[in-house]
């Protein structure tokens, strides 16, 4: 394990904590962190992650524990939806760990993530708003086409992987200052 890779993953660890304690806000900020690992390779030169997509998905799991033991607290549709996309999720990883393929991803979308945050949203502004069948089949289909978009902007398009996020930023940004 390198430097790069221990510190990633300490800020990683520590970016999934605040869910346990506010689930929607930590839900976000872990969201957030995740991605933030594509800010920090830019930035530290301390020995690379080495396969990072394998070391993302490993990382992925601990902010997604903290995320089910939230939802385990739960009852009915939102926490039996939670712990099967969870399940699924967990055997997506298997397998693209398997196949070592990115591709597997997009048969496996990590649609418990946006879920969880919706369900958390759901749960802080609108307690009284009760699940259904056809809502969760509806909630379910947003959550997909939503997910689907990412997992296909990240593994399948691999529109990401050509940039440092830096360099990203500073592309936006000159977009969109005409510089």
């Amino acid at each position: 394990m390198t430097v790069e890779q221990l510190v990633i993953g300490l800020i990683r660890v520590a970016g999934s904590l605040p869910v346990l304690r506010w689930a929607f806000a930590g839900a976000l900020i872990a969201i957030l962190v995740d991605f933030s690992d594509l800010f920090w390779q830019g930035w530290l030169d301390l020995g690379g992650l080495g396969d990072y997509q394998s070391f993302d998905k490993l990382l992925d799991l601990v902010y997604m524990a903290t995320f089910l033991v939230v939802a385990l607290r739960w009852h009915g549709p939102a926490r039996s939806v939670a712990i099967w996309l969870f399940a699924f999720r967990i055997i997506g990883v298997v397998v693209f760990e398997l196949a070592e393929s990115r591709t597997v991803l997009l048969f496996f979308p990590n649609v418990f993530e946006f879920w969880f945050v919706g369900m958390a949203a759901q749960r802080h502004w609108w307690p009284e708003f009760r699940l259904t069948r056809i809502r969760v089949g509806l909630l379910l289909l947003v959550a997909l086409a939503l997910k689907m978009g990412q997992e296909w902007g990240l593994h399948g398009g691999r529109y990401l992987d050509k940039y440092v996020a830096t360099d990203l930023v500073a592309d936006w940004w000159r977009w969109l200052t005409g510089g």
